[in-house]
Parts: C-alpha cells; structure tokens; sequence
C-alpha cells in the first residue's frame, strides 16, 4: 500500500520505517529543513536503539523516502497519517493541537484523491471528529475519512514495539476504512496480533486511560517505597510479591525517583483537563500529577540528608540524566528538577550520560560532562544514579569508593542491592529501604 507519514518526529519517524519494513511504499513529509537534509542523507535524529539500521536498508530498498511535498506524496495515497507533535499548552497543560489542526487544514487543502487520514498523534478525545470537520470544511473534490490509530511506542524499545504489540488499537467510521487498517497491518497477522477495532472517541479515551493507568502504577509504587522507609520493608520485596499477582502484574512497579518523558506528563495532564471540560473531574489522575511533581524534589531532599544534610560546596556525580535508558529524550526528566536543585543548595554538578549529553547540555547550564562514570566519580563528594543505563549497572564499586572523596552513594534506581554497595566500604541509600534498627 502507498503511505504518507506526515511528521518525522520519535512516533512518525519510527512508523514510517516500520510500515516500510512491512513492505509498503512510505513517503514520509517532514516541513522541517535541517531534519529532512538529515533524513536524505540517511541520518536518524533522534537515538532509538535499532532505527539507523532498519531505516538505511528500506531507503536502500526504495520503500522509504522524503520529502516536505505534502500534495505530491498524498497523490493516490491509500492512507495519510498524522504523527506531528501535541506538547503540552502553558498554562492549563492540555494539549496543543495547533499541529494537528494545521495539518488537517493542508490534507483537505491538497487532498485529489479519496483516502483514509490516520490520526497517529495523541490527541484528546473528540479531537479526530474535529480533524474530519477540518477536512471536510476545505471542500476537497474527493472525500477523506479520519481514524484513530494511537500509538503505544516506549522509547528505547519502539522497533520491537511496533513489530510485536501486544495490540493494535484503531477507531473508525465505516467498514471501507476498517478494510484500509486492516490491510496495512496485515504482516502482523502472521503474529495473530490482537487489532481491536472501535469508533473514533473509544480509541482516543483508551490510548490516555492506558498511559494514565500505568502513571498510576508507578506512582503507586513509589508511594509504597516512601512507607517501606518508614517502617523497615523492601520495596523491591513488595513489588514483586504483589506483581506475582497476575491481577496486578509486574511491570511498571519499580520505585524511583517518577515518571517522565514526552508521554505521560502531557497524557496524565491532558486527562485531567479533558475530564474538567466534562464535568467528571479524574480524581484519581490529578493525585497522580501531583504526586510525581513532589516526587522529584523529593529525591532532591533525599541525596542532600545522605550528604549530612547540606551540599553547599560539595560536588556531585550524577550517573543518567534523561527520563529513562535507551533514548536521548530529556522531556520531563526528572534531572530537570534534582540537578537545578542541588546547584541552587549550593552543589557542584558533574555528569556522565551515554546519549543525553546533546540536548541535556542545553537544558542543564552550569553542569560539567565527562565521559564515563569514574571519570564522574572522581573526587566527588557523593555518587548519585537517577538513570539506569547499562553502563552503570556494572561499576567497580570498590573503585569507585577509591575515587569518591566521601563514601556517599545514592541509588535513586536501585540497581545495586545495599549489601554489596556497603560491603565496597560506601553508605548506601536506595528508594524503599527502610531499616528498623
């Protein structure tokens, strides 16, 4: 099938390359001219683990290509997807849905012919209906059709996310657009790939009521790990013995120091804006967003009480800097806050980070980088690991008491169990360890 990928950004990028993988012919528009000069030139711009690769051998295959030519690539387009950026607004947090709506407004403006227009982007429930009356309202000579196909991408793991989902969600209007989806995913029958399909306000709710719930979990979790502190448990012990059930399950229930990255802040926060527009207040959600904002300069709170309680002229190595493993996102990250924090207590800031470096440089003025985590440790007064990486998961620890000018090592992962961080002759202090003695 022919595609158009309108937007190159994380989510558009990586499903272009995937659909061409598939075997289809994907165009993927992007407006943006340092972006699309790397794109043609076979660069990625953004750092997902296996994206180089894939999207070098289906250029080379000529199944992928670019262009900023929204009306030539649309031209006997059999689906055009959106997949441009929904930040969220100042001020209220909802999403901004300039993007999209501008988007929509180019579709119907250049649209010849008839065609199915993806909505990939997250949006707000009852923004795809808009999208349709956008189009509609251009009087294209042919008709456009809008669905819902939100993604589920985690970021150091979207290729194998978008091979193997464990679901395909689409929201659609008519069975002449179910029969469109239906063959685009296709390759993914051979995986018996559960595609559920629905209307249009059902596949919107379903993509915020899913990022919600899991925000919740790991909200949940780190809620515990503060009451393991208090009263001598293991939060790591908890987690596993309530995930063992499989009501609950295990996964997003690893305390730290809360959520981040470009999917959950905005989601959780747009949920809360939509269910106020409505009159049904999410209670539950907006605790959520509360108790993650607090979370991080919590975590500020805990590594300046494991330096005695004052930073002030102390220098700290900081392992990790963007919101999680794998990826060189810094949205949200919960560094944002602690490192901020800690030079306004009176710190000195040096980190290490495998990708981050780039766009954290810019966001974390004052800091200074260094290679490697040693490097990071060197003379520092505390070691602090807010991101776990696997290059942190295997330190010397003996070594890096060596280097450390006082034996001060903070988990905010829990990578490392407490005995053998002591037993390297360093104080530990985890997330949700609390101790009775």
């Amino acid at each position: 099938m022919k595609i158009v990928m309108i937007g190159a950004g994380y989510v558009g990028l990586v499903s272009a390359v995937c659909f061409s993988d598939f075997g289809h012919q994907v165009t993927c528009v992007e407006k943006d001219r340092t972006r699309l000069d790397k794109l043609r030139a076979g660069k990625v711009p953004i750092f997902e683990p296996g994206l180089d690769r894939l999207m070098t051998h289906n250029i080379a295959e000529g199944r992928l290509t670019f262009s900023d030519d929204l009306g030539t690539a649309m031209e006997g387009a059999d689906a055009v997807f959106i997949a441009v950026g929904t930040p969220a607004r100042r001020g209220d947090g909802f999403a901004d849905l300039t993007y999209v709506y501008d988007t929509a407004r180019e579709i119907g403006e250049k649209l010849k012919t008839p065609t199915v227009v993806v909505t990939k982007s997250t949006v707000p429930i009852g923004t795809n209906r808009e999208v349709q009356r956008i189009i509609d309202s251009c009087n294209p000579p042919v008709k456009a059709e809008v669905a819902s196909n939100p993604e589920f991408l985690r970021e150091g793991s979207a290729i194998e996310d978008f091979m193997r989902p464990n679901r395909i969600i689409v929201g659609v209007q008519s069975p002449s657009a179910e029969e469109v989806m239906r063959h685009i995913y296709r390759p993914l029958n051979l995986r018996e790939t559960p595609i559920m399909f629905t209307d249009l306000e059902t596949a919107e709710t379903i993509k915020y009521a899913a990022n919600a719930f899991l925000a919740t979990k790991i909200t949940f979790i780190n809620e515990i790990a503060d009451l393991c502190e208090k009263t001598g448990g293991d939060v790591q012990q908890v987690a596993k013995g309530i995930g063992l059930d499989a009501r609950i399950g295990g996964k997003f229930l690893h305390a730290g120091p809360g959520y981040g990255g470009s999917c959950f802040p905005k989601d959780t926060l747009a949920l809360v804006q939509t269910g106020q527009q409505h009159g049904v207040p999410q209670r539950i959600v907006e605790t959520v967003v509360a108790v993650n904002d607090a979370r991080k300069s919590a975590m500020t709170e805990k590594i300046i009480a494991a330096c005695g309680g004052s930073v002030e002229g102390k220098r700290i190595a900081v392992l990790g800097v963007t919101f999680k493993p794998n990826t060189d996102d810094m949205r949200d990250a919960p560094s944002l806050v602690i490192l901020p924090e800690l030079m306004t207590a009176g710190a000195a800031i040096t980190v290490c980070d495998p990708e981050g470096g780039a766009e954290a440089r810019r966001l974390l003025p004052g800091v200074d980088w260094v290679e490697d985590a040693y490097s990071a440790a060197d003379g520092a007064d505390a070691l602090v690991i807010i991101t776990e990486w696997n290059a942190f998961r295997g330190m010397d620890l003996r070594r890096i008491a060596d280097l450390l000018s006082a034996p001060v090592f903070v988990d905010l992962r829990n990578i490392y169990p407490p005995e053998e961080v002591e037993e390297a002759g360093l104080a530990h202090t985890g997330v949700g360890k609390g101790s009775v003695n």
